[in-house]
């Protein structure tokens, strides 16, 4: 039997419970210490918690507190949305910041939705046209609001603004500062417990993103237990819902949080096509991401040799 000395220590970083929960499932089940790991999840609070500060919706995104953290060798390996991360491992390098290199595709393949105040008169996508909507400026739900408005609305006709934290987003939609906002679990429930109405949703998948410190093994090790939380979560979501109530801080109950929109799936490799339609879509809209980067420079599949 492995005994804790015998474990291999690495820390992760956690911002969004949604994001991250195979991670919080994998250590409380057990199931990182059956891979012979010993994993320390260091929180880095987002955008979900009830009071949260917003160092996490910095401007200059290296400045933001996972970046941050990571940039001091605090964490050893994180995870955000795919484009999220695409844009820190292109540009670190470029920016000064500790490099990292993506390292798969990951387990969470969280539902964002964006939503309008009660009683608002926009009912449909297209009426968000030149319309603001509330995000995290480079973050999962301004990628995912890109992409779900894009297929109703030109994409110069698509805007996006920081209103905070999702909390803060909810008054600024209620208050009519913002037309809509972006938002995940246990958000959404909370917006539709209050009346709001949610337009569009999408799920969106997760990158895992690590520097060369981390070898392949202990990555893989990692991924097997993250795939192992991943069919514990799907098949019984609702053990889990305590994890993402505690953001909330006292708005839902444990029935009112829709765990039918949690959704995760195994880790698996970074394919060059994935990185080239990512990338390139990146690439079409301003400001999201530097040129120049190429497959071998970005990704290192070593999870898989």
């Amino acid at each position: 039997m492995t005994t804790p000395v015998d474990l291999k220590e690495v820390r992760v970083s956690m911002m969004n419970v949604v994001h991250d929960l195979a991670l919080l499932v994998a250590r409380d089940e057990g199931l990182f210490r059956d891979e012979g790991l010993e994993v320390e999840i260091v929180s880095t609070p987002g955008t979900a918690q009830v009071n949260a500060d917003h160092q996490a919706l910095q401007a200059q995104i290296f400045d933001r507190t996972m970046e941050a953290l990571y940039n001091t060798g605090a964490v050893d390996q994180y995870r955000m949305c795919e484009w999220g991360v695409m844009k820190r491992t292109v540009e670190a390098a470029d920016a000064g910041q500790r490099p990292a290199k993506i390292v798969a595709l990951g387990a969470a393949m969280s539902k964002m939705a964006i939503v309008v105040a009660p009683g608002s008169d926009i009912y449909e996508p297209e009426q968000l046209k030149d319309a603001p909507v509330a995000v995290s400026p480079f973050n999962g739900s301004h990628f995912t609001t890109l992409k779900m408005l894009e297929g109703f609305v030109p994409k110069d006709h698509i805007q996006t603004t920081n209103a905070g934290t999702m909390e803060e987003r909810l008054e600024a939609i209620r208050e009519g500062k913002v037309a809509a906002g972006n938002f995940f679990e246990p958000w959404i429930s909370v917006a539709q417990k209050q009346g709001f109405r949610v337009i569009i949703e999408s799920h969106t998948t997760r990158s895992e993103a690590s520097g060369d410190e981390l070898d392949g093994p202990t990555l893989a090790a990692m991924f097997r237990a993250q795939a192992k939380a991943a069919t514990l979560i799907n098949t019984d979501p609702g053990k889990y819902v305590h994890y993402l109530l505690a953001e909330s801080q006292g708005l839902l109950e444990a029935h009112e949080l829709q765990a039918w929109r949690l959704l995760y799936g195994p880790p698996a490799p970074y394919t060059r096509e994935r990185f080239d339609n990512t990338y390139q879509w990146m690439l079409g809209y301003p400001d999201l991401v530097i040129s120049g980067a190429t497959y071998e420079d970005t990704v290192d599949n070593r999870a898989w040799e």
